[in-house]
């Protein structure tokens, strides 16, 4: 018999807010959250827009010497986390430690800590290069920084998987929880890559919008307009707990995790595959023992590029038959921009608040929709709805594919 698990805490680094309730508030008004970069000059980058995280403190989350031996994404991840746990009001104890996990995933990791001790190594040599630069850089040392931090010694990990690196990171969560390894798994994603480096990768692989002019339109998902992804940055952490664990410990009970899938394209490094997400939106379903008909929202992968809006459609058609034209979906990225491995982290959290609140977020941007994307994307304003049952998709390069479901708790 698996075991039930639900959501209990969460906590959000965004660029539409550096809490949860203002992330959340920030979304249902529809408010963006790209400007022009200031982390770099990009001024001889064909793109100059980003999703930054604004007036972020790290000292607020822990103390100044932590701070320099820790990458921004990290930093990140510590502050999300301590607000989950808050927000939680999880205390890791002597008695429970080894049954609660650590669980959050990073697309890329400390990208800002390898350009800067490159240059140290260019410049200054060998001996020069902080001893703090492996350790720092390493895309599971999120996970490590916060089981070091909490003293949980339960299973601890990290996904890397492109931009499923998040949702892949709650659905194996989940999975700890249900077959009975952990009791309680603080998960979720964590990313900074709004630097020199991926932005010039980006660039060249024309995969970013250079809508510059107007950075708040810029990120445009399902629009016929658009021209490619924004780049964002955050953490987004989720506390999971075994049904009876929280009850017993009298949590509120956010929402419920009840299916994860997941699938190879086993196509292309880049292009997506609508068969491959299809796969995996049927294995999540599956999993949760529903039928189609019963998924009332998909919190959409919806990045705003040319092909990446298309095949999300046809895979949802292909899953969902007429169902597909009744349920909602729409992709808050139009607001924060693509988080990378955080967005499955931010995204599993807005679709829990749908079902808390029964109010779906929007798609902003979307004037002038797409032929070939012709589902209900909740255009431009918020919606009131009954929501029983949400999905949540993220697609990464490589091929993978990450879907979980979500539903509004019945005891």
């Amino acid at each position: 018999m698996k075991r039930r698990v639900v959501i209990t805490g969460v906590g959000v680094i965004s660029p539409v807010g550096n809490d949860a309730q203002t992330f959340w508030n920030s979304l249902l008004e529809g408010k963006s959250g790209i400007g022009r970069i200031t982390a770099f000059d990009a001024s001889d980058y064909p793109t100059q827009i980003a999703g930054e995280v604004k007036d972020f403190n790290p000292e607020a989350y822990m103390d100044k010497k932590e701070i320099r031996r820790t990458d921004r994404f990290v930093q990140f991840a510590l502050a999300a986390t301590k607000m989950a746990m808050e927000d939680a009001k999880l205390e890791i104890t002597a008695e429970n430690a080894e049954r609660v996990g650590v669980y959050i995933g990073s697309g890329i990791g400390g990208l800002a800590t390898w350009e800067e001790q490159h240059q140290v190594l260019m410049e200054k040599g060998p001996r020069r290069v902080s001893p703090f630069f492996i350790p720092m850089m390493i895309a599971n040392m999120a996970s490590g920084a916060v089981s070091i931090q909490y003293g949980a010694k339960g299973p601890t990990s990290s996904a890397i998987t492109a931009c499923a690196t998040g949702t892949n990171a709650i659905g194996d969560a989940f999975r700890l929880i249900q077959h009975g390894h952990a009791d309680a798994m603080i998960t979720g994603g964590a990313e900074a890559t709004i630097r020199p480096m991926a932005f010039a990768g980006f660039c060249s692989a024309k995969a970013m919008s250079t809508r510059n002019d107007e950075p708040e339109k810029a990120s445009r998902p399902f629009d016929i307009d658009r021209d490619g992804f924004v780049m964002g940055e955050g953490a987004g952490v989720l506390i999971l707990e075994e049904l009876e664990h929280a009850k017993k410990r009298g949590a509120t009970i956010l929402a419920e995790v009840i299916g994860y899938g997941m699938s190879a394209d086993a196509y292309h490094i880049t292009a997506p595959s609508p068969e491959g997400q299809a796969r995996c939106m049927k294995n999540a379903l599956r999993d949760a023992g529903i039928e189609p008909t019963e998924v009332d929202y998909i919190n959409a992968h919806g990045t705003s590029t040319d092909q990446g809006d298309i095949s999300e459609t046809q895979a949802i058609k292909s899953v969902f038959g007429d169902h597909a034209y009744k349920l909602a979906v729409s992709s808050t990225k139009s607001m924060t921009g693509h988080m990378l491995g955080a967005t499955g982290g931010v995204e599993a959290i807005a679709s829990a608040f749908a079902l808390r609140d029964q109010i779906l977020p929007p798609t902003i941007n979307l004037e002038n929709p797409d032929p070939q994307c012709d589902l209900d994307y909740v255009p431009n304003q918020a919606r009131k709805a009954d929501v029983n049952v949400a999905m949540s998709n993220s697609f990464g390069f490589g091929g993978h594919n990450a879907t979980i479901v979500l539903k509004r708790f019945e005891a």
